[in-house]
Parts: structure tokens; sequence; C-alpha cells
């Protein structure tokens, strides 16, 4: 019998699922500023843009969202999981009774007697393949998965309500941004029309300018609709109905910008949720890889009941009568032979699904890897246009306004006028738009680095010697 154990024992090492290659990673991101040191997003990374109502909504969102109170049950679910499962490496005990009464009558006379028990059992199985262990071990990693998923989630729902009050504040501006152009045109139609009325304009002037004002005034109705579209979509991340929602607002240009920088892309893997979910759900498919492969191989059960019984011993040979301690111990081995090829099918699943998790893994991390890359594109690309937008202004405004006031001297064209108009309107349109996209590429640049999120917040974690074997590198955090 030493010699089977020992064999069992040796046997289950091969029953470990394969080491796997770490992943390619960039030694930094292409488009980071080289003298840029890094300035990873913390935990509360939009009070940087120092708005009080933006902070409420974010806090209010955290407590109230529906999507976060279903990703906070599902981890509840998964955690349960995880210890039904590992509770099934342990020895289970059970106490119980049992109480029979017998009665018979021949014509040598009548009999009777009353049998019962009450016995205290256990039984356990003997882990050799780790089967039970690895069943263990792909349930508490996908409870860890299952809180990266929520960490996921809040980093999205904390992004999307920044870039949802951004986006409101954005089109409140344009709203009166446009206004503001209405009451310019209406002014130059004033001009016009008192040009024309003294003879110095001509109809068609007149109705250059009329078209050119209802022109204006036809964008306020959409930037109005696209304002309301914008609260609905954030009163949803705040779990409220959108009726009577609104925002106190405020202009864009008193928001400060946070100040954001990426790191090396190694250190992603630790502040990506998304990544660490990846990797935990393929470290759960190598667990399961492993109690697939167990299942293929003898398992030993060992049992035993102690307790008081009446008879004593009820064998099938001898029958101690009385009532009087009893024990009672087994063991039981069994191995499969013939299943159809079932167990072996399921291995076969299980190592399709680790294949397909080692892909996902890695996808993931290239995504992750686009995301920042991303977002530092088109911050270094704003930064770049940031003088350019101010000037277009400014001079734009210069030349409506000169081009104004020759006119109603006398002295000018109204074509330039016009087009001097037009310039005016679409520059102080396309300047709101821009410090509105450099908001959100600061929100996009903080949810793509990790919203400030760390592998140690997760709590629980996969073993770090299966995460250091199988993966080849140290886990995160």
């Amino acid at each position: 019998m030493t010699w089977v154990v020992i064999a069992l024992i040796c046997g289950g090492c091969s029953l470990q699922a394969a080491n796997r290659v770490a992943p390619d990673l960039p030694p930094a991101f292409e488009q980071a500023t080289p003298a840029a040191a890094a300035a990873w997003p913390s935990r509360d990374w939009y009070r940087g843009f120092e708005s009080p109502e933006l902070d409420a909504l974010i806090a209010e969102a955290s407590a109230n969202s529906f999507d976060l109170s279903a990703a906070r049950a599902r981890v509840a679910q998964a955690e349960a999981r995880a210890r039904r499962a590992h509770a099934q490496i342990l020895p289970s005990v059970d106490v119980g009774g049992t109480g029979n009464f017998l009665a018979g009558h021949s014509a040598d006379g009548s009999a009777h007697e009353t049998d019962w028990s009450v016995l205290l059992s256990a039984s356990y199985e003997i882990d050799f393949w780790g089967k039970n262990r690895a069943a263990a071990d792909a349930a508490r990693y996908l409870a860890v998965a299952s809180r990266g998923e929520r960490a996921t989630l809040v980093i999205t729902t904390l992004a999307g309500v920044a870039a949802g009050y951004f986006a409101a504040l954005g089109l409140h501006e344009r709203i009166e941004i446009a206004r503001a152009n209405v009451a310019a045109a209406r002014r130059l139609f004033d001009v016009v029309a008192a040009r024309f009325a003294a003879g110095a304009s001509n109809p068609v002037e007149v109705a250059a300018q009329r078209a050119a004002l209802a022109a204006a005034e036809l964008a306020i109705p959409d930037l109005e609709r696209q304002r309301d579209e914008a609260l609905a979509s954030l009163a949803v991340l705040l779990g409220r109905p959108p009726e009577g929602f609104h925002i106190a607002g405020g202009a864009l240009e008193s928001l400060r910008e946070p100040t954001v920088a990426a790191g090396l892309p190694a250190e992603l893997l630790r502040r990506r949720p998304d990544i660490f979910t990846a990797e935990a759900n393929l470290e759960s498919a190598g667990a399961d890889l492993t109690a697939a492969r167990a299942a293929l191989f003898p398992s030993l059960s060992l049992t035993a009941a102690a307790g008081l019984q009446n008879p004593a011993l009820n064998a099938a040979v001898t029958t101690l009568a009385g009532l009087g301690p009893t024990l009672d111990l087994g063991a039981a081995i069994t191995r499969p032979i013939f299943d159809a090829g079932r167990l072996r099918a399921v291995r076969a699943e299980a190592e399709a699904r680790q294949q397909e998790l080692e892909a996902s893994y890695r996808n993931a991390i290239l995504a992750a890897l686009v995301d920042v890359e991303n977002s530092l594109s088109a911050l270094n690309h704003l930064n770049e246009a940031r003088e350019f937008e101010a000037d277009n202004v400014a001079a734009n405004e210069r030349a409506f306004e000169g081009a104004r006031l020759r006119y109603q001297a006398g002295q000018g064209d109204f074509l330039t006028v016009l087009e001097a108009e037009r310039s005016f309107d679409a520059a102080r349109d396309q300047s709101s738009q821009y410090k509105l996209a450099r908001l959100m590429a600061l929100v996009g640049l903080c949810k793509a680095l990790g919203g400030g999120w760390q592998a140690s917040d997760v709590g629980v974690q996969p073993s770090e010697g299966q995460r250091a074997d199988q993966s080849g590198h140290a886990p995160p955090g």
C-alpha cells in the first residue's frame, strides 16, 4: 500500500498546468512625453478638476448606481461560490439518528424489537491529485475576477459621470455662445436694415443677413436637445430618473486640469482591473484544467461513524444484542474505466478554455496599451493646438468687429462682414469644443491608466506562487 501512496503523490505533480510565457510589453509608451515624470492618477482623480458639483455627483453615483449595486451583488455571489468550493476540501461531519420497529408472528409465537442508533459520521476524500484543491482555486480566482470586474465598472462609471458632466457643461456653454451669436447677428441685421432704409444698402444684403440670423437661431434648439440627452444619460448613471434633473453648471474655463502622466507599460498590469480580471479568469481556467486531469485518476474516500446503537452490532454474520457504543470505519477507492470518453472530453474542453482565456488576457493587455496611447496622443495634439486655438478666436473677433464697424460707417463691403461674422461664430463654438475635448482627453487618460486602482485593492488575490510560475512574472500588487 505504501508504494501506491507514493506513486499517487508523485504522479500528482504532473497534473499542474503548463507554464505560460510572460506577455511582451514595450519599454515605454510611444506618445508619452519623455521629460514628464510618472504621475499615475489617484483613486479620487476627479477631484483634480476642482469642481464641488462633480465631486457630489460622483459620490451620488457611487452610492446609488444600479450597475454598481448589481456588481456588488455579483461579487457576493462569487465569494459565496468560492467558500462552497473550499468546503469540499475539508471533511464533512454529520449527526443523525435512526429508529426501526420490527414485529412478527408465526406458529412458534410472536416477537418484536426496536432497533435505533444515534451516530456521528464523517467522510473525507483524500485529494491525492489535487482535484478538490484545484476546484477551490478555480472558484477563488473567479471571485477575484468578479472583484476586478466590479472595479472596472466603478472606474467606467466614474469616468462616465465626469464625461457626462463635462459634456452637459460644454453644451450649455455652446448654447450661450449660440445665443450670443444670435444677438450679434440681430445687431448686424438692424444695421443692414437701417442702411437699407436710408438707401445705402440693397434687398440682397437684407435677405442674406436675415438668413444668417435664422441659421444662428436654428442652432439653439439642436444644442438644447443634445444637452437634454446628456443630462438624461448623466441622471441614469446617478440612479435617478431624468425628470427634473438639472446641474448648476459653470464655465469650462473655470475647471482645473489635473496633472496626469503615464509611467511604464509594465506597471499598467497592476493598475488596470480589466487586465487583472483577465488574468484571474485565466488562472481559474488553469485550475479547472488541473481538476479535469485529476478526474481521470482514482479517488480514495474514507468514512467513519461512531455513537450508540441498539443492537450494538448488527452485521451480516454477527449480531450483538443490546444497547452499546458502535464504530464503523470504511474506505472506498474508485477509478473510471469506461465512460465513453466523457472525462477526456471535459479535459479537452478545459484545455481549449484555457487557450481562449490566454488569448483574451493578451488581448486585454493590448487593448489597455491602445487606450493609453490614444489618450496620450489626443492630449499631445490638443497641447500643440492650444496656442493656435486662442489666437484663432481673438483674430476672428477683431476681424468681425472691424468689418462691422467699417460697414456701419459705410466704408466696408457687406460680404466681408458676413464672412467675418460666420468665421467668428465658428471660432467661438470651436473654442468651446476644444476646451471640452481637453477635459474629455484627461478623463480618458485617467480611465486608461486605471483610475487610481491597484491590484492590492482587490483584497483576495490569486496564489502568488502559481501566478509567478504560470505567468512568468511576479503577481500584481
